[in-house]
């Protein structure tokens, strides 16, 4: 197997036709048509389909594995050109939503002034669709919800956050500075749908009360929890970065002293380990994080942030 056949395949994938794939290798079709009987003769199987170009479920494992294979040797390559006072490479990262709006913007300025030759890519997503593109390499690294229990995997805690009561102004509940569970479970509240690792939180909370949280609706999406909420229609329990610090308008962040706090965490590849990028990457936003969870808040970050229980 070589590196030119994999490439090759990838080409494929990305552009559609052999006959696409050979002009962005510059090259000719049949050369293309040849690396691909090649690496199908050696591998025992079909790869494309011939009569429309598509993969094969066999051709997009290959291009699954053959795309770490390139990330590594870029990452081995950029690696070696690296001093520790001049780090190149990419780090490509994953981030839940409610982090990424609160952190990206502190984030972002501090990693392109210390390290201008690292190329951050940033990927949203929820902790249970960033974990699969983790252990597949499609990104290096990843700020999720802990705990993540692996045994390929990797985690740290970064900072713990309140789960906080969030209304709009004409709520019959903005007057009040803090909620109780009993309180909580008299009306009904917008919330993540069941089985997702907020809801579990929500229901094992008012379960351990003998009570039963009542739903107005089921959101799928913190983000998008947070808009109904900001919006009037009606109340919602979020982490607290789902609100960051800076953002103002007709709403009340209300304390629900009985909730745990939620951790989030720095996750990655036990194997191989990170390159020089990612590790400069998450020294960053561990610095950042340190100096800026004052300005956010129910962020805790030090000694006593992340006992999960906090004392009413």
């Amino acid at each position: 197997m070589e590196l030119r056949q994999l490439e090759v395949l990838i080409a494929i994938a990305d552009h559609g036709s052999f006959s696409s794939a050979a002009k962005a290798l510059t090259t000719v079709q049949s050369n293309i048509s040849a690396h691909i009987s090649r690496l199908e003769k050696e591998l025992a199987t079909t790869l494309i389909e011939r009569s429309n170009g598509q993969l094969t479920e066999d051709g997009q494992l290959v291009v699954e594995h053959a795309r770490r294979v390139f990330n590594q040797i870029q990452d081995i390559a950029a690696d070696v050109r690296s001093s520790e006072k001049d780090i190149k490479g990419e780090s490509r990262i994953g981030c839940i939503g409610t982090t990424g709006r609160w952190l990206m913007p502190h984030f972002l300025p501090v990693v392109a002034n210390r390290f201008p030759k690292i190329h951050v890519t940033i990927s949203e997503g929820s902790t249970s669709s960033l974990l699969p593109r983790l252990l597949d390499g499609s990104i290096d690294a990843c700020i999720v919800h802990l705990p993540v229990e692996h045994e390929n995997l990797t985690s740290h805690p970064l900072f713990a956050e309140d789960l906080m009561l969030l209304v709009d102004n004409k709520h019959e509940w903005s007057k009040l500075d803090t909620i109780t569970m009993t309180e909580l479970a008299t009306r009904p509240l917008l919330m993540p749908p069941k089985n997702t690792a907020l809801r579990k939180i929500l229901d094992r909370a008012a379960g351990s009360q003998r009570l039963v949280l009542k739903t107005q609706a089921e959101i799928d999406g913190v983000r998008l929890l947070t808009s109904l909420a900001f919006e009037g229609f009606g109340a919602a329990i979020v982490p607290a970065t789902a609100v960051p610090g800076w953002l103002t308008g007709e709403f009340k962040r209300i304390k629900v002293p009985e909730l745990p706090r939620r951790v989030v965490g720095w996750v990655q590849r036990t194997r191989p380990t990170p390159n020089k990028a990612t590790q400069a990457v998450v020294a960053v936003i561990r610095e950042v994080i340190e100096k800026t969870d004052n300005q956010q808040p129910g962020v805790h970050t030090g000694k006593g942030a992340f006992p999960l229980k906090r004392s009413s």
